[in-house]
């Protein structure tokens, strides 16, 4: 059986591991999550993109929010609220018993990827989630405040200071997941995809691990990139107003450089077609796709694309 290896931060990146999930034979897709957004909070364990991914994949996700569970309540954030405790990171009722129950996992002396095992188990997850390491990398921000944590940036100040920069404290001295990296060695696997997430602090932190980027190099699967930029605007997230503050164009064209020399096929979307022709080198092709994910439908469309364009039939 052919495999699949999906590259991803949260909310853009999960919608098009959803697609190929449902196009793809069973079994047959692994989805590499950025842990470098994770955090303690309140005395718990946060996965933000761990957890979109996998509420995404088993289909319990909040469609509107494009985070957190569906049906979702806030009880005991209005409890602590009156407590004098921070509300600052909407936890809802229910997602709070994902963190306790990992909590619980790893203080008893489980892995981040055991306790992602057993949650996408218990939740119907069919695709294999890894986190992109066991061992700790957290993102820093480098901005006008000072340097911040992700979720304190992203979160708490609504992404409002001026980035100047990132740092992943503990990357270099992480490890890349084991299975992670044998996926990267398999014959079987066909087909690698970076999905739409933020290149500089979704990805980024996945890239950056020791011995990742260079085995992404050896691997004959080809590599995919699809653009999170469509048109000068970002479809989910900060990723046009880092590029701004960092002195980058905001296009498509900003992504292909910063993965120059790693990506064999880029995908634009149809609306920056008149771009390819800036882009295109020996090194790399470039096509374009319909990737503005709106509906199941979308997602499931794009993923036969990319599919049908590496060869691989779908589902």
């Amino acid at each position: 059986m052919k495999k699949v290896l999906a590259l991803s931060g949260g909310v853009g990146g999960a919608k098009l591991a959803l697609g190929l999930d449902r196009v793809l034979p069973g079994g047959s897709l692994t989805v590499v999550a950025n842990t470098a957004d994770d955090f303690e909070h309140l005395g718990l364990y946060i996965a933000p993109d761990l957890d979109t991914v996998m509420y995404t994949l088993a289909g319990i996700n909040d469609q509107e929010r494009g985070w957190g569970l569906a049906g979702e309540s806030w009880q005991c954030l209005d409890a602590l609220g009156g407590l004098g405790a921070e509300q600052w990171f909407q936890l809802g009722d229910r997602d709070l018993a994902t963190h306790i129950h990992r909590t619980a996992m790893l203080r008893a002396g489980g892995s981040l990827s055991g306790a992602t095992a057993r949650l996408c188990a218990a939740l119907g997850v069919s695709a294999r989630l890894l986190p992109m390491s066991d061992d700790p990398v957290r993102t820093l921000v480098t901005c006008s405040e000072g340097e911040l944590p992700f979720q304190q940036y992203f979160v708490r100040e609504q992404c409002r200071p001026e980035v100047r920069g990132f740092r992943f404290e503990g990357q270099a001295a992480a490890s890349p997941l084991p299975e992670f990296m044998a996926l990267l060695e398999d014959p079987a696997l066909a087909l690698i995809v970076i999905c739409p997430s933020n290149p500089f602090v979704s990805v980024d932190p996945i890239l950056g691990l020791p011995g990742v980027r260079q085995a992404l190099q050896a691997s004959p699967a080809p590599l995919y990139a699809v653009s999170p930029i469509v048109g000068d605007r970002a479809l989910k997230g900060p990723a046009a107003k880092m590029m701004v503050e960092l002195g980058l164009p905001v296009s498509a064209v900003s992504v292909v450089q910063h993965y120059r020399g790693l990506v064999d096929t880029f995908v634009l979307d149809e609306s920056d077609a008149t771009l390819a022709g800036r882009i295109e080198e020996p090194a790399m092709r470039v096509m374009t796709a319909p990737t503005v994910m709106k509906t199941l439908a979308d997602r499931e469309q794009l993923a036969r694309v990319l599919l049908a364009d590496a060869g691989m039939p779908a589902a």
